[in-house]
């Protein structure tokens, strides 16, 4: 069963280090926002998977971020989110994997579950039967040799 969070509040999200995020519901306009960020949509081609992983997860955090606790500067003075300091927080490793993780995951997990429908009994594929047929003989002759 599918739960809507009707509510939509952002949230707390601990991630690594002392680091926790609030960020807001991983909504279609988030993703919309991410696959439209110059930075997503400027991958060259050809580029490798990971490095299109970072570059999306960056532009969807720096879409969801509204807030965090335990992030500072070099002398460990707070600072605030921002895209550049969003952007510096992914670079660290164990937080870059709890984010994909925690968040980003659990978002796609909807997409995969309509990938995962089965067929319609409707359209113009319905009541068809299969067109192609095991050619006769194949079997034994494969058999033989």
């Amino acid at each position: 069963m599918l739960r809507l969070n009707l509510t939509r509040k952002a949230e707390w999200l601990d991630l690594a280090l002392g680091v926790r995020i609030k960020v807001e519901p991983l909504t279609t306009a988030i993703m919309v926002a991410a696959r439209t960020d110059p930075r997503v949509r400027n991958i060259a081609p050809g580029t490798p998977d990971d490095s299109i992983a970072v570059v999306f997860a960056k532009s969807i955090a720096t879409h969801a971020i509204v807030d965090w606790e335990g992030v500072g500067d070099e002398n460990g003075v707070p600072i605030p989110a921002s895209p550049e300091a969003i952007d510096a927080l992914l670079d660290l490793w164990p937080i870059f994997e709890k984010f994909q993780t925690a968040y980003v995951a659990k978002g796609l997990e909807l997409e995969a579950e309509k990938n995962g429908s089965p067929p319609l009994p409707i359209g113009s594929s319905v009541g068809a039967s299969a067109t192609v047929q095991p050619a006769k003989g194949i079997a034994k002759t494969a058999r033989k040799s």
